[in-house]
């Protein structure tokens, strides 16, 4: 089961639109996650319509119309792995014990909000990925989003990938 990992797209505010090499993975994911700040509502209609299975949660950005739509976390259980998506974790320091407290049941958790790509562990083994934004680099130096698989009840084949700059 092919995953397709996003958050903080911020569009129209940041971006126009989805950066192509985004939309092409599209059509070649099984399940599109989405950790919040959207701003738009349009960009949730495109997903919604665009992918088999869809997954996602409101940021702090996001007002009424996406939140009446969205939940503040979402879970999932894929092919056994247990998924968890919600947009604010909290300050890096400390990050995976509060994760770990907080979400015993998981094997995974998506996040975002701070636009910087994360993947680490756990010492309970909860898996924490953030995607960072494909629009709003912010300090980083690329804008970014990840891909992943799922496969026998675990997660495999964690890539972040780096977008070109925007012409």
């Amino acid at each position: 089961m092919r995953l397709l990992l996003m958050s903080d797209t911020h569009l129209p505010k940041r971006a126009k639109e989805l950066p192509e090499p985004l939309l092409a993975e599209l059509p070649r994911a099984d399940v599109v996650i989405h950790a919040g700040d959207w701003v738009d509502t349009a960009t949730l209609d495109l997903l919604e319509s665009r992918t088999r299975r869809f997954i996602g949660v409101y940021g702090n950005n996001d007002g009424p119309a996406l939140r009446a739509r969205l939940p503040e976390i979402a879970r999932a259980e894929l092919d056994g792995l247990r998924l968890g998506v919600v947009h604010e974790t909290g300050a890096a320091q400390g990050r995976e014990r509060r994760c770990a407290e907080r979400f015993p049941d998981l094997d995974v958790l998506v996040f975002g909000h701070s636009h910087i790509p994360w993947d680490t562990t756990a010492a309970t083994g909860l898996r924490l990925l953030n995607p960072g934004s494909p629009t709003d680099r912010r300090r980083q130096p690329h804008c970014t989003y990840m891909t992943a698989t799922v496969k026998d009840g675990g997660l495999d084949e964690v890539s972040l990938h780096r977008l070109p700059p925007r012409g």
